[in-house]
């Protein structure tokens, strides 16, 4: 358990008989009975009794977590500096120990289709980088269809990919992929650009990694739709 609260990649949940101390700007103590104790990925704890909603005890956020063995006993710790306080757990008779890796939700979300936003963007390529010009949508280039395939102000090719949500590890595949095919036909320098809300930690590492690049765009210019053609009488 102690490689799982530590990892900060994990929500561990320990159910089971506990006595509950806390110091800081008051003292308290609950007595022993059955809990549920939550330690986030954040190092934020929570120590939930067997009804309502709101817990008995927590910490909002943790300087020190530490793990203990005293007197057969374990004991978590959770410390912060600032007030200075801390939520002490002794674990009596544990029913139920489990660590669990919860994948991050997407969040923000551009509205719109992938669609709209690619014809915002290539109206609107400033807003990925200034000076950068659209020579064309849906470029096929064997291996997919570049979304943007543009010229920057200092005339390299820019390969564009575009995503509406949080850019995961497999957009950076998709990117390079579609630059190293676009390098294979062009006799010039080539970049790649990811433009997405946001991007996880390991995608932006690989992006590095790669030599690639991430662009934030949270929001997109209201298109004015375009006039239909005019019939014929």
């Amino acid at each position: 358990m102690r490689a799982h609260l530590y990892s900060g990649e994990c929500l561990v949940q320990i159910a089971g008989e506990c006595e509950i101390t806390y110091v800081g700007r008051a003292a308290s103590m609950a007595e022993a009975g059955d809990y549920l104790v939550v330690v986030k990925c954040d190092g934020s704890l929570q120590v939930h009794g067997p009804r309502g909603v709101k817990p008995v005890n927590w910490q909002p956020r943790t300087d020190e977590l530490a793990l203990s063995l005293e007197d057969g006993r374990a004991l978590l710790r959770a410390e912060r500096t600032s007030p200075a306080e801390m939520v002490q757990v002794a674990f009596l008779e544990p029913a139920l120990v489990q660590a669990l890796e919860l994948r991050h939700a997407s969040g923000f979300v551009l509205s719109g289709s992938e669609a709209q936003m690619q014809a915002a963007l290539a109206r609107n390529p400033e807003l990925i980088e200034p000076g950068l010009s659209v020579l064309e949508r849906e470029l096929l280039v064997g291996v997919g269809g570049v979304d943007l395939y543009a010229r920057d102000a200092q005339g390299r090719f820019v390969v564009v990919e575009l995503k509406r949500g949080k850019a995961t590890h497999e957009a950076v595949h998709q990117l390079e992929r579609y630059v190293t095919a676009v390098r294979a036909q062009v006799a010039a320098p080539v970049r790649g650009i990811l433009a997405a809300p946001a991007v996880t930690a390991p995608a932006r590492t690989q992006l590095e990694r790669l030599g690639l690049e991430f662009r934030e765009v949270t929001a997109l210019p209201v298109l004015e739709e375009e006039p239909l053609q005019p019939g014929l009488f």
